[in-house]
């Protein structure tokens, strides 16, 4: 008896001394990929939203006697009056004199409302499709036939097809990048229903006559939020690239507007003598690229229960 209750006492102390698991807020902060890629974002969104701030002048300004100037160059600008000032262009000019850091600043707001719009929009029309194909097994095969259709063709020859159908513009280079990104998400979002839908709890609100959308929505659907944040961050990323790509291409958002894919596409025919007008954006899309992929692996070492790790 004195062993048996000795050995509950030690349990009892190592219980009461262990220590709590920090919340996930907390766990999230102590993540360095998630705090590097985090504060490296909040920069490129503050940098978006304080563009006109931020730009020296307008990014369309075309000035034929500034054409490419190398970074660090003075120049001579001519003002509304008349008269004339000097002033430093920071990431120099390109072949219409237009100020390339300006044009990066300003493409930074394209770049942020493509990646988290196609994210947005994916994830909700994809966790949709998927949590009723998942669940409704005569639906689940037609579904998937249709997303695996989708899936076999390159996502990027799949948005040029589409963007060539209609006029190129914001809105359509957005339409393109989502549909080939919702398969995706319906795929993930399907997995995880084909194992919750089986769970006893499920199966306890069925059989007493819980409705359908009930049983999606407060059953199911809180088991796929952590999968599908990560896969939002990931979206996200590849959403960025995807319309630099197409802008690069000369098929996406007209030159009128600057994006970084537009800067580098305009640069490219003097790529040897004046290599800043593509280095200059294509640093910011790497590290915006980078920012969000580190993001969403520390997100998913942090909520993925078979990855995270105690701290």
């Amino acid at each position: 008896m004195s062993i048996a209750l000795d050995n509950e006492v030690d349990a009892a102390a190592a219980r009461a001394a262990a220590v709590v698991r920090p919340s996930i807020w907390v766990r999230l902060i102590r993540q360095p990929s998630v705090a590097i890629g985090g504060a490296i974002m909040a920069v490129m969104i503050l940098i978006g939203l304080l563009a006109p701030l931020l730009g020296t002048v307008s990014p369309t300004q075309i000035d034929p006697t500034t054409r490419n100037r190398k970074p660090g160059m003075e120049i001579t600008v001519k003002a509304d009056d008349g008269s004339t000032f000097k002033r430093t262009v920071i990431m120099g000019t390109d072949s219409l004199g237009r100020d390339v850091y300006s044009r990066v600043i300003y493409g930074a707001r394209v770049s942020l409302i493509v990646g988290v719009t196609v994210a947005t929009i994916s994830i909700v029309v994809g966790v949709f499709i998927g949590l009723v194909s998942g669940y409704i097994r005569w639906l689940d095969g037609i579904v998937m036939r249709i997303m695996d259709g989708l899936m076999a063709i390159p996502g990027i020859l799949l948005a040029i097809g589409l963007v060539s159908l209609f006029r190129a513009g914001l809105g359509t280079v957005i339409f393109a990048i989502v549909v080939p990104e919702i398969p995706r998400v319906v795929r993930l979002v399907r997995s995880v229903v084909l194992s919750i839908r089986e769970e006893p709890y499920v199966e306890a609100a069925v059989s007493v006559g819980t409705p359908l959308p009930l049983i999606l929505w407060r059953h199911i659907l809180p088991n796929t939020v952590a999968p599908v944040i990560v896969q939002g961050t990931f979206i996200c990323a590849s959403a960025i690239l995807a319309e630099a790509t197409l802008s690069f291409l000369g098929i996406g958002i007209p030159t009128d507007t600057p994006t970084w894919g537009n800067i580098m596409a305009e640069g490219r025919q003097f790529f040897r003598v004046f290599p800043h007008n593509i280095w200059c954006p294509a640093i910011f899309l790497a590290v915006t690229v980078l920012a969000v992929n580190m993001l969403g692996d520390g997100l998913r070492d942090t909520l993925d229960p078979k990855m995270s790790k105690r701290v």
